[in-house]
């Protein structure tokens, strides 16, 4: 079995057997292993020029060895006509050769941000706190345009993607649940103060993203994904109460909309599970991945399975913190061997994955042994 077979079959009744391997948020582990991975320039990567696209891709792809891969869109065909990417001696621009418009680009930072926002973590200045504001904040985006998606070329890349890899690696993209992209409004503090003394107003603000967040799954559609990746992260530091009438509904809405395209749904819940874990089973995802164990909390896969009992594929969940970056041979295989067994109670509805992105401080060797790894002890 190929890799897109492997997945596609760990989300039929009967599981598949012989288990895939996976990553999750490969995008961090390019940006931070980039001079590891391929031979071209940082710069290749924000390029509106497929072919220098493809260039970098052909060789991280198979250097990667998982089985799956992220689908991006791309500048519009007229975009890609006018702009072109200029390397100086003072730094890299991105030219328009119409207006003769730059705009210098930035070297990625190893490890993500390299400067502090308000909206990335802390307290906001000023929270929008009544629904005129929020309107303002949140426009609700126009309806998606299949058609003229494609017709303008954003498929591209996606298109020459998929021709070259795509029978070999199940494609998919990525999406946030509502409720967590109300972190980008608020900030942490307000998002947690607001759900707590003012649901009302979180409620319409999920209203407002929803539209947005839908338009992702539909342009993935467009891009030829087979699966999408939903991202959730600080509700488990919400009560029950809260994830029911804040998260679940809009969950329920954004899976639907994923398998009315005939993709795959796949809900990556950040954080501890516990006292929530039938409310996530509640989502409508026909996958879940958790974290591994850290922040003080524990995540059995053992104990979920108890609970999940095939009714979805479930994702591994190897300590890409501690283990996955130190690990000798013998123990990264011990720890693979041990949570493919637990997939196999699952009814092989199971999918070999690390709980969190690959660090900086791992090396490419050690991701790549990884997925020959689990590649070995998924086939026995």
């Amino acid at each position: 079995m190929n890799g897109r077979q492997k997945i596609e079959t760990a989300f039929s009744p009967d599981g598949t057997p012989e288990i895939p391997a996976v990553i999750c948020y490969e995008d961090i582990y390019i940006r931070d292993h980039w001079d590891s991975l391929t031979t071209f320039p940082w710069w290749y990567a924000q390029s509106p020029d497929i072919d220098q696209q493809m260039a970098w891709m052909r060789q991280v792809i198979p250097a990667i060895g998982q089985d799956w891969m992220a689908l991006p869109n791309c500048p519009s065909r007229q975009d890609r006509e006018n702009l072109y990417i200029d390397p100086r001696k003072d730094g890299v621009y991105l030219t328009d050769r119409l207006s003769g418009e730059k705009e210098q680009l930035r070297p990625p930072v190893i490890g993500g941000w390299d400067t502090f926002e308000y909206g990335n973590s802390g307290h906001v200045p000023y929270l929008a706190k009544t629904k005129a504001e929020v309107n303002r904040a949140v426009p609700l985006p126009p309806r998606f345009n299949r058609e003229q998606f494609i017709e303008e070329g954003h498929a591209g890349l996606a298109q020459r993607l998929l021709a070259e890899f795509g029978n070999e690696r199940f494609a998919f993209d990525y999406a946030s649940t509502p409720l967590w992209s109300c972190y980008s409004l608020w900030g942490f503090e307000g998002m947690m103060t607001m759900i707590a003394d003012h649901p009302d107003l979180v409620q319409h603000t999920c209203d407002r993203f929803l539209g947005s967040r839908l338009g992702s799954v539909q342009r993935a559609a467009a891009l030829g994904a087979n699966g999408i990746w939903i991202e959730d992260s600080l509700t488990d530091l919400i009560s029950p109460r809260a994830f029911e009438r804040l998260n679940l509904p809009y969950l329920q809405k954004m899976s639907a909309e994923v398998h009315a395209h005939g993709m795959r749904s796949i809900y990556y819940f950040c954080g501890n599970p516990a006292g929530k874990l039938d409310l996530l089973l509640e989502s409508g995802a026909q996958a879940l991945a958790l974290e591994e164990s850290k922040k003080g909390f524990t995540i059995d896969l053992a104990e979920i399975v108890e609970v999940v009992q095939g009714r979805c594929v479930l994702f591994g969940n190897l300590d890409a913190i501690h283990l996955l970056p130190h690990a000798d041979e013998k123990t990264l295989r011990a720890e693979i061997r041990r949570q493919i067994g637990i997939g196999r109670l699952n009814r092989s509805r199971f999918i070999m994955s690390i709980g969190s992105p690959v660090t900086p401080g791992t090396s490419p060797d050690q991701v790549r042994r990884y997925c020959d790894l689990v590649h070995e002890e998924g086939s026995r």
